[in-house]
Protein backbone atom coordinates (compact mmCIF):
# COMPACT_ATOMS: atom_id res chain seq x y z
CA UNK A 1 0.00 0.00 0.00
CA UNK A 2 1.23 3.79 -0.53
CA UNK A 3 2.55 5.55 2.23
CA UNK A 4 0.16 7.64 4.35
CA UNK A 5 1.96 11.60 4.29
CA UNK A 6 3.32 11.81 7.59
CA UNK A 7 3.41 15.53 7.25
CA UNK A 8 2.82 18.79 5.38
CA UNK A 9 3.48 18.52 1.57
CA UNK A 10 4.73 22.00 -0.54
CA UNK A 11 0.79 22.58 -1.74
CA UNK A 12 -0.25 22.50 2.14
CA UNK A 13 3.07 24.61 3.45
CA UNK A 14 2.07 27.29 0.60
CA UNK A 15 -1.43 27.16 1.87
CA UNK A 16 -0.59 27.43 5.40
CA UNK A 17 1.61 30.59 4.27
CA UNK A 18 -1.45 31.99 2.24
CA UNK A 19 -3.63 31.99 5.39
CA UNK A 20 -1.20 33.16 7.61
CA UNK A 21 0.34 36.29 5.59
CA UNK A 22 -1.61 37.07 2.31
CA UNK A 23 -3.83 39.48 4.38
CA UNK A 24 -0.41 41.36 5.14
CA UNK A 25 0.42 40.61 1.66
CA UNK A 26 -2.51 42.28 -0.21
CA UNK A 27 -2.27 45.47 2.14
CA UNK A 28 1.31 46.02 1.58
CA UNK A 29 1.05 44.56 -2.24
CA UNK A 30 -2.17 47.88 -2.19
CA UNK A 31 -0.06 50.15 -0.31
CA UNK A 32 3.04 50.09 -2.63
CA UNK A 33 0.94 50.38 -6.06
CA UNK A 34 -0.63 53.64 -5.04
CA UNK A 35 2.63 54.67 -3.53
CA UNK A 36 4.20 53.92 -7.38
CA UNK A 37 1.12 55.44 -9.20
CA UNK A 38 0.52 58.51 -6.97
CA UNK A 39 3.85 59.55 -5.56
CA UNK A 40 1.63 62.25 -3.47
CA UNK A 41 0.44 59.19 -2.00
CA UNK A 42 3.61 58.02 0.31
CA UNK A 43 4.60 61.42 1.57
CA UNK A 44 4.48 61.98 5.46
CA UNK A 45 1.52 64.28 5.30
CA UNK A 46 -0.74 62.55 3.24
CA UNK A 47 0.17 59.27 5.40
CA UNK A 48 -0.25 60.77 8.69
CA UNK A 49 -3.67 62.06 7.18
CA UNK A 50 -4.78 58.80 6.29
CA UNK A 51 -3.80 57.49 9.98
CA UNK A 52 -5.86 60.20 11.31
CA UNK A 53 -8.93 59.38 8.95
CA UNK A 54 -9.23 55.99 10.01
CA UNK A 55 -8.16 56.85 13.49
CA UNK A 56 -12.44 56.95 14.74
CA UNK A 57 -13.32 54.07 12.68
CA UNK A 58 -9.66 52.02 14.48
CA UNK A 59 -11.03 53.08 17.66
CA UNK A 60 -14.66 51.93 17.31
CA UNK A 61 -13.42 48.36 15.82
CA UNK A 62 -11.59 48.13 19.07
CA UNK A 63 -14.47 48.16 21.15
CA UNK A 64 -16.38 45.89 18.34
CA UNK A 65 -13.22 43.78 19.11
CA UNK A 66 -14.05 43.36 22.48
CA UNK A 67 -17.65 42.15 21.97
CA UNK A 68 -16.66 39.75 19.37
CA UNK A 69 -14.41 37.78 21.81
CA UNK A 70 -16.86 37.20 24.75
CA UNK A 71 -18.93 35.71 21.64
CA UNK A 72 -21.12 38.82 21.02
CA UNK A 73 -21.52 41.89 18.39
CA UNK A 74 -22.13 45.69 20.03
CA UNK A 75 -24.90 46.94 17.29
CA UNK A 76 -25.04 50.29 18.96
CA UNK A 77 -21.31 51.63 18.99
CA UNK A 78 -22.39 53.77 16.04
CA UNK A 79 -24.73 55.37 18.11
CA UNK A 80 -22.94 55.70 21.22
CA UNK A 81 -20.24 57.17 19.21
CA UNK A 82 -22.93 59.53 17.90
CA UNK A 83 -24.44 60.15 21.00
CA UNK A 84 -21.37 61.52 22.04
CA UNK A 85 -21.12 64.24 19.33
CA UNK A 86 -24.41 65.10 20.62
CA UNK A 87 -23.54 65.75 24.16
CA UNK A 88 -20.12 67.59 23.68
CA UNK A 89 -22.25 69.71 21.24
CA UNK A 90 -24.55 70.13 23.97
CA UNK A 91 -22.61 70.71 26.58
CA UNK A 92 -20.32 73.40 25.06
CA UNK A 93 -22.89 74.90 22.93
CA UNK A 94 -26.03 74.94 25.27
CA UNK A 95 -24.55 75.05 28.56
CA UNK A 96 -21.56 76.90 27.74
CA UNK A 97 -19.28 74.75 29.75
CA UNK A 98 -15.84 73.81 29.28
CA UNK A 99 -14.11 71.27 26.99
CA UNK A 100 -12.97 69.26 30.22
CA UNK A 101 -16.39 69.00 31.68
CA UNK A 102 -17.73 67.87 27.89
CA UNK A 103 -15.27 65.13 27.46
CA UNK A 104 -16.23 63.96 31.11
CA UNK A 105 -19.88 64.52 30.39
CA UNK A 106 -19.77 61.83 27.04
CA UNK A 107 -16.98 59.55 28.74
CA UNK A 108 -19.87 59.11 31.13
CA UNK A 109 -22.68 59.01 28.59
CA UNK A 110 -20.79 55.85 26.65
CA UNK A 111 -20.01 54.60 30.26
CA UNK A 112 -24.14 54.46 30.72
CA UNK A 113 -24.46 52.84 27.00
CA UNK A 114 -22.20 50.03 28.00
CA UNK A 115 -23.41 49.29 31.46
CA UNK A 116 -26.83 49.40 30.30
CA UNK A 117 -26.06 46.75 27.19
CA UNK A 118 -24.48 44.98 29.84
CA UNK A 119 -27.51 45.13 31.71
CA UNK A 120 -29.81 43.92 29.17
CA UNK A 121 -27.59 41.17 28.29
CA UNK A 122 -26.11 39.57 31.51
CA UNK A 123 -29.35 40.68 33.91
CA UNK A 124 -31.94 40.59 31.12
CA UNK A 125 -30.61 37.04 29.48
CA UNK A 126 -31.70 39.29 26.47
CA UNK A 127 -29.48 37.68 23.18
CA UNK A 128 -26.87 40.16 22.36
CA UNK A 129 -27.47 41.57 18.77
CA UNK A 130 -31.26 42.02 19.70
CA UNK A 131 -30.03 43.95 23.26
CA UNK A 132 -27.62 46.41 21.47
CA UNK A 133 -30.28 46.43 18.41
CA UNK A 134 -32.75 48.04 20.72
CA UNK A 135 -30.17 50.39 22.48
CA UNK A 136 -29.10 51.50 18.94
CA UNK A 137 -32.83 52.93 18.26
CA UNK A 138 -33.51 53.99 21.43
CA UNK A 139 -29.98 56.17 21.74
CA UNK A 140 -30.69 57.13 17.58
CA UNK A 141 -34.30 58.71 19.11
CA UNK A 142 -33.42 59.78 22.23
CA UNK A 143 -30.20 61.97 20.95
CA UNK A 144 -32.81 63.80 18.67
CA UNK A 145 -35.29 64.99 21.39
CA UNK A 146 -33.52 67.65 23.07
CA UNK A 147 -32.16 69.06 19.65
CA UNK A 148 -35.76 68.77 18.17
CA UNK A 149 -33.74 66.95 15.41
CA UNK A 150 -31.36 69.69 14.79
CA UNK A 151 -27.36 69.78 14.48
CA UNK A 152 -25.92 71.86 17.23
CA UNK A 153 -23.33 74.80 16.25
CA UNK A 154 -22.21 77.75 17.78
CA UNK A 155 -24.75 80.80 17.55
CA UNK A 156 -27.81 79.09 16.59
CA UNK A 157 -31.01 79.85 17.66
CA UNK A 158 -32.82 77.77 20.48
CA UNK A 159 -36.77 76.97 21.05
CA UNK A 160 -37.23 80.21 23.28
CA UNK A 161 -35.78 82.02 20.49
CA UNK A 162 -32.41 83.25 22.21
CA UNK A 163 -29.52 82.42 20.48
CA UNK A 164 -27.60 79.71 22.19
CA UNK A 165 -24.45 80.96 24.45
CA UNK A 166 -21.94 78.72 24.50
CA UNK A 167 -19.27 77.53 21.57
CA UNK A 168 -16.55 75.19 21.31
CA UNK A 169 -13.72 75.93 22.76
CA UNK A 170 -10.25 75.83 21.50
CA UNK A 171 -8.89 73.22 23.73
CA UNK A 172 -11.49 70.82 22.91
CA UNK A 173 -10.92 71.03 19.29
CA UNK A 174 -7.53 70.04 19.16
CA UNK A 175 -8.69 66.06 20.11
CA UNK A 176 -8.79 66.25 16.65
CA UNK A 177 -6.71 69.24 14.91
CA UNK A 178 -3.50 68.92 17.61
CA UNK A 179 -0.51 67.38 17.28
CA UNK A 180 2.45 65.12 19.55
CA UNK A 181 5.41 66.59 17.41
CA UNK A 182 4.84 65.98 14.17
CA UNK A 183 2.38 63.01 15.01
CA UNK A 184 -1.47 63.99 14.97
CA UNK A 185 -3.38 63.73 18.25
CA UNK A 186 -6.33 60.89 17.45
CA UNK A 187 -3.02 59.28 16.11
CA UNK A 188 -1.30 58.63 18.94
CA UNK A 189 -4.82 58.49 20.75
CA UNK A 190 -5.79 55.39 18.45
CA UNK A 191 -2.27 53.67 19.06
CA UNK A 192 -2.29 54.09 22.57
CA UNK A 193 -5.70 52.03 22.54
CA UNK A 194 -4.84 49.52 20.28
CA UNK A 195 -1.50 48.93 22.58
CA UNK A 196 -3.75 49.02 25.45
CA UNK A 197 -6.93 46.67 24.43
CA UNK A 198 -3.65 44.31 23.13
CA UNK A 199 -2.28 43.69 26.45
CA UNK A 200 -5.82 43.51 27.93
CA UNK A 201 -6.84 40.81 25.65
CA UNK A 202 -3.31 38.84 25.69
CA UNK A 203 -1.24 39.58 28.34
CA UNK A 204 -4.00 39.83 31.39
CA UNK A 205 -5.67 37.15 32.63
CA UNK A 206 -8.91 39.02 32.16
CA UNK A 207 -8.31 39.04 28.12
CA UNK A 208 -7.60 35.12 28.23
CA UNK A 209 -11.18 34.57 30.18
CA UNK A 210 -13.25 37.15 27.78
CA UNK A 211 -11.32 34.65 24.77
CA UNK A 212 -12.57 31.25 26.85
CA UNK A 213 -15.83 32.39 27.43
CA UNK A 214 -16.35 32.80 23.61
CA UNK A 215 -14.81 30.19 22.86
CA UNK A 216 -17.11 27.66 24.95
CA UNK A 217 -19.21 30.10 27.84
CA UNK A 218 -20.38 26.99 29.42
CA UNK A 219 -17.15 25.19 29.76
CA UNK A 220 -15.70 28.67 31.41
CA UNK A 221 -18.85 28.41 33.84
CA UNK A 222 -18.18 25.36 34.93
CA UNK A 223 -14.20 25.58 35.00
CA UNK A 224 -15.38 28.69 37.55
CA UNK A 225 -15.29 32.15 35.40
CA UNK A 226 -17.58 34.64 36.44
CA UNK A 227 -18.78 34.50 32.56
CA UNK A 228 -21.58 36.89 33.21
CA UNK A 229 -19.28 40.02 34.59
CA UNK A 230 -16.82 39.48 32.24
CA UNK A 231 -19.35 39.78 29.07
CA UNK A 232 -20.55 42.73 30.39
CA UNK A 233 -17.27 44.13 30.67
CA UNK A 234 -16.70 43.80 27.02
CA UNK A 235 -19.81 45.75 26.36
CA UNK A 236 -18.79 48.75 29.13
CA UNK A 237 -15.13 48.84 27.29
CA UNK A 238 -17.19 49.01 23.58
CA UNK A 239 -19.24 52.27 25.60
CA UNK A 240 -16.44 54.05 26.53
CA UNK A 241 -14.20 53.60 23.54
CA UNK A 242 -17.45 54.54 21.57
CA UNK A 243 -17.19 57.61 23.10
CA UNK A 244 -13.43 58.26 22.64
CA UNK A 245 -14.06 57.76 18.85
CA UNK A 246 -17.08 60.20 19.52
CA UNK A 247 -14.75 62.94 21.10
CA UNK A 248 -12.57 62.66 17.91
CA UNK A 249 -15.25 63.00 15.60
CA UNK A 250 -16.84 65.93 17.24
CA UNK A 251 -13.68 67.97 17.79
CA UNK A 252 -13.22 67.07 13.77
CA UNK A 253 -16.40 68.53 12.28
CA UNK A 254 -16.65 71.65 15.00
CA UNK A 255 -20.48 70.65 15.57
CA UNK A 256 -23.19 68.36 16.57
CA UNK A 257 -24.38 66.49 13.28
CA UNK A 258 -27.34 64.67 13.78
CA UNK A 259 -26.34 62.17 11.44
CA UNK A 260 -22.84 61.95 13.01
CA UNK A 261 -21.72 58.49 13.46
CA UNK A 262 -24.69 56.37 11.54
CA UNK A 263 -22.09 55.04 9.41
CA UNK A 264 -19.59 53.94 11.96
CA UNK A 265 -21.67 50.96 12.29
CA UNK A 266 -20.90 48.90 9.80
CA UNK A 267 -17.48 50.46 9.00
CA UNK A 268 -16.67 49.48 13.04
CA UNK A 269 -17.33 45.84 12.48
CA UNK A 270 -15.85 45.47 8.93
CA UNK A 271 -12.58 46.40 10.59
CA UNK A 272 -13.22 44.03 13.52
CA UNK A 273 -13.76 41.02 10.96
CA UNK A 274 -11.35 41.80 8.66
CA UNK A 275 -8.68 41.46 11.68
CA UNK A 276 -9.56 38.11 12.50
CA UNK A 277 -7.77 37.12 9.53
CA UNK A 278 -4.83 38.33 9.99
CA UNK A 279 -1.73 36.39 10.70
CA UNK A 280 -4.24 33.47 10.00
CA UNK A 281 -5.59 33.58 13.91
CA UNK A 282 -9.10 33.32 12.64
CA UNK A 283 -10.05 35.48 15.95
CA UNK A 284 -10.52 38.89 17.02
CA UNK A 285 -7.54 40.74 17.88
CA UNK A 286 -6.45 44.33 18.66
CA UNK A 287 -3.18 44.68 15.70
CA UNK A 288 -5.29 42.51 13.42
CA UNK A 289 -8.55 45.58 13.81
CA UNK A 290 -5.60 48.33 13.46
CA UNK A 291 -4.31 46.25 10.54
CA UNK A 292 -8.17 45.97 8.66
CA UNK A 293 -8.70 50.11 9.50
CA UNK A 294 -5.23 50.83 8.10
CA UNK A 295 -6.11 49.29 4.63
CA UNK A 296 -9.38 50.21 4.52
CA UNK A 297 -8.04 53.61 4.82
CA UNK A 298 -5.54 52.80 1.96
CA UNK A 299 -7.70 51.87 -0.31
CA UNK A 300 -9.77 54.90 0.01
CA UNK A 301 -6.96 57.06 -0.13
CA UNK A 302 -5.73 55.89 -2.75
CA UNK A 303 -9.37 55.48 -4.86
CA UNK A 304 -9.74 59.52 -3.83
CA UNK A 305 -6.27 59.98 -5.15
CA UNK A 306 -7.09 58.59 -8.16
CA UNK A 307 -10.05 60.10 -9.18
CA UNK A 308 -12.98 57.64 -7.77
CA UNK A 309 -16.00 59.23 -6.59
CA UNK A 310 -17.35 58.98 -2.94
CA UNK A 311 -19.82 56.50 -4.56
CA UNK A 312 -17.30 53.61 -5.15
CA UNK A 313 -16.28 53.84 -1.27
CA UNK A 314 -18.90 51.24 -0.28
CA UNK A 315 -18.41 48.93 -3.10
CA UNK A 316 -14.49 48.71 -2.43
CA UNK A 317 -15.10 48.71 1.71
CA UNK A 318 -17.36 45.46 0.80
CA UNK A 319 -14.81 44.16 -1.71
CA UNK A 320 -12.07 44.45 1.45
CA UNK A 321 -14.22 42.44 3.65
CA UNK A 322 -15.11 39.67 1.28
CA UNK A 323 -10.79 39.65 0.84
CA UNK A 324 -11.07 39.48 4.47
CA UNK A 325 -13.20 37.22 5.32
CA UNK A 326 -11.69 34.85 2.43
CA UNK A 327 -8.62 34.90 4.16
CA UNK A 328 -10.47 33.72 7.81
CA UNK A 329 -12.70 31.39 7.21
CA UNK A 330 -12.49 29.62 3.79
CA UNK A 331 -8.87 29.31 3.26
CA UNK A 332 -8.11 28.40 6.46
CA UNK A 333 -11.20 25.57 6.24
CA UNK A 334 -9.88 24.37 3.53
CA UNK A 335 -6.31 23.08 5.26
CA UNK A 336 -5.65 19.24 4.45
CA UNK A 337 -5.52 16.93 7.51
CA UNK A 338 -2.30 14.95 7.86
CA UNK A 339 -2.50 11.07 8.75
CA UNK A 340 0.32 10.77 10.54
CA UNK A 341 2.36 7.13 8.83
CA UNK A 342 2.10 4.03 11.03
Amino acid sequence: MPEQLSGPTAMNRVQDGVVKYGFIAVTVILFTYFALTEPAFATSSSLFSMLKFTSVTAILGLGVTFTMVVGGLDLSIGSTAGLAVQLAAMTMVFYNLTGVTAVVVVLIGGLAVGLLNAFLIVICKIPDLLATLGVMFVIQGAKLIPVSGQSVSSGMVLRDGSVAPGHFTEGFLKIDRGFVGPVPLPVVIMLALVVLSWFVLSRTTWGRLMYAIGANPEAARLAGVRVGVYHGLAYVISGVFASVGGLILVSRIGQGDVNAGSSSLLEAVAVALVGTSVLGLGKPNAWGTLLGALLVGIVLTGLTMKGFQYYHQDTAKGLVLIVALLFSFTLSRRKVRYTPAT
